[in-house]
């Protein structure tokens, strides 16, 4: 059957966290939904050619190539996607081009399954402290909802990838549906204990909730606890932490209402005058380069913040002459990423007969506690960080490559290193509408496409923010009574993208003046159009905001099913 002659419900782009949960949302309600994706194929299992490969499997002990460097040097810049046994999951940036007007470190996964496969798995709520920020402070616009719009979405979401973690009762980090924490060592208990004991304005430590199972089983793929291998990003043969590879698209795939078809290029959605909707999309196979068309009553973009508003910048026609959906001129602008890359580090004593089994793939985090209200506001920037990290010990073995081999192995296994904490703060960026991305028709990619240009930059709040993550992570550090306690700033981790949170190029607003979509992710100007990856957020807040991607397009993709069957009724 030609694909390119069936007239779908549903189409989806991207199969990432969003488009994973798209297509399984919209094949549940009964929706007959092509799912496209611009990379290959990639099965669960199967295609995870490095999960149980050892250091020594590789040639270079994976250690990153020259030639990887060479083909991959913008991947290269985060320090750790690049590894021998990860860099097939990244693109290629010789392949793959990209334009800087400031730096910008867009990195991307071109496959079935996106980068769900390879995410950081740090899995936490947007409270109403986040969705009031804008309207309270006069920052860009506000968001059109508030928590309990979204919160038992955020309820489905959780109830079905498992997370992990533990509730704190906080408002700024709503509690959620967990499945029990994972354990904090001796060092970051103590941690946990001092700051306790030295600060009284209500920060606090506890573990990351992260999206991997710790009891018990979930829907997809024969999905199971998690091993403690540590080796995630390399895809998870056992399903336990979420991806759209082993849960989202197995579910939408026994409804037996999808169609899957990877190398396709999504570049155009076709806007019909008549209809004031849009009729489908237009792709480019990325193997043949012939192009398609196919039809469908609603789509969904969820190609990721810059891609999806690629694709709308892209869609052209005598109604929308600069991008569909850009009545409003925000279309590609209004990036955020989370920028960090600043902390503080120090060694710790008293924990020598003390030491650590498995290879827990998670750390600690430490909720905001700055711009809250009393004694925890400050005039120096506006809203505030969290912090990651975690504390571990170091052998010889790890940091002298000589040391590895004949006796002085045997001793290092003996006599594990010295303890070391250390303390990474995420800190919210403020929309800019000067924060950009455009296309440059005169630098063509391989099949003909613009190349995306970025010309975007933190400001003067996220580097006042800075010096405030450095101080309070060396204040905590030191409180604690530990040694050689050091902050840092590095300035190579300033470059937005790097985060790899990128966000914002197609806002969720009241207005459609000052905004793209409106509350329910529909394109204001085009309702039969949802943009549900990181485009849509109005503000960034200052943790992983993965899971509200997969909340607000579960909410979205009921919305469009609701919609369509008002119009069949």
């Amino acid at each position: 059957m030609n694909l390119e002659d069936t007239q779908y419900d549903a189409i989806v782009v991207g199969t990432g966290i969003s488009g994973g949960w798209a297509a399984k949302e919209l094949c549940e309600n009964g929706l007959k939904t092509l799912v496209l994706e611009r990379g290959r194929m990639i099965k669960h299992v199967e295609d995870y050619t490095t999960a149980y490969m050892d250091p020594w499997d590789f040639p270079n002990g994976d250690v990153v190539s020259q030639e990887t460097k060479s083909r991959m040097s913008k991947q290269n810049r985060t320090g750790y996607v690049t590894k021998e046994s990860r860099k097939h999951f990244f693109v290629d940036d010789l392949k793959h081009p990209y334009n800087e007007e400031k730096r910008f470190d867009w990195i991307r996964g071109y496959h079935v399954g996106g980068r769900s496969l390879m995410w950081g798995r740090q899995s936490y709520r947007l409270s109403d402290i986040d969705f009031e920020a804008n309207k309270k402070e006069g920052v860009a616009v506000d968001w059109p909802i508030r928590y309990k719009e979204i919160e038992p979405w955020y309820d489905k979401v959780e109830e079905f990838i498992g997370v992990s973690g533990e509730n704190l009762g906080i408002k700024v980090l709503p509690d959620q549906k967990l499945l029990k924490p994972m354990n904090l060592n001796c060092v970051e208990k103590d941690l946990q204990s001092k700051i306790a004991e030295n600060f009284d304005d209500g920060r606090l430590l506890t573990v990351g909730r992260t999206a991997h199972i710790t009891e018990g089983t979930k829907p997809g793929l024969g999905r199971s606890t998690c091993q403690y291998r540590n080796r995630c990003m390399r895809g998870c043969p056992f399903g336990a932490y979420f991806s759209s590879n082993s849960s989202t698209l197995p579910a939408a795939e026994a409804t037996g209402n999808m169609t899957l078809r990877p190398n396709s290029i999504v570049h155009e959605v076709i806007y019909d005058n008549a209809t004031q909707k849009a009729s489908g999309v237009k792709v480019i196979d990325a193997e043949t380069k012939q192009v398609f068309i196919f039809k469908a009553k609603v789509i969904f973009l969820c190609a990721s913040a810059i891609a999806s508003a690629s694709i709308l910048l892209q869609s052209k026609s005598e109604r929308f002459p600069n991008g569909l959906g850009n009545d409003s001129g925000e279309l590609g602008h209004n990036i955020m990423d989370h920028h960090f890359h600043v902390g503080a580090r120090a060694k710790v004593t008293g924990f020598e007969d003390k030491t650590t089994k498995g290879r827990r793939p998670n750390g600690i985090y430490i909720p905001r506690f700055r711009n809250l209200g009393g004694e925890t506001n400050t005039d120096k920037f506006k809203r505030g960080y969290g912090y990651q990290g975690g504390a571990s010990r170091t052998s010889l073995s790890e940091l002298v490559a000589e040391v590895k081999y004949g006796p002085e192995l045997k001793e290092a296994i003996l006599k594990p290193g010295e303890w070391y904490v250390g303390l990474t703060a995420f800190g919210e960026t403020l929309p800019d509408h000067n924060n950009k991305m455009s296309l440059d028709y005169e630098k063509l990619d391989e099949w003909g496409l613009p190349t995306v240009t970025f010309d975007a930059d933190f400001g003067e709040n996220e580097l006042a923010m800075r010096k405030d993550m450095q101080e309070q992570a060396v204040r905590m550090l030191t409180a604690a009574g530990y040694e050689d306690v050091r902050g840092y700033d590095n300035t190579q981790g300033r470059a937005m993208g790097l985060g790899i949170h990128e966000m914002g190029t197609a806002r969720m607003g009241r207005d459609p003046k000052t905004s793209v979509l409106n509350k329910h992710n529909q394109i204001h100007s085009c309702t039969n159009v949802y943009v549900t990856d990181g485009a849509f957020m109005t503000s960034a807040a200052c943790h992983n905001p993965s899971l509200g991607y997969m909340a607000f397009t579960a909410r979205a993709a009921n919305h469009a099913a609701e919609q369509l069957k008002k119009t069949k009724a």
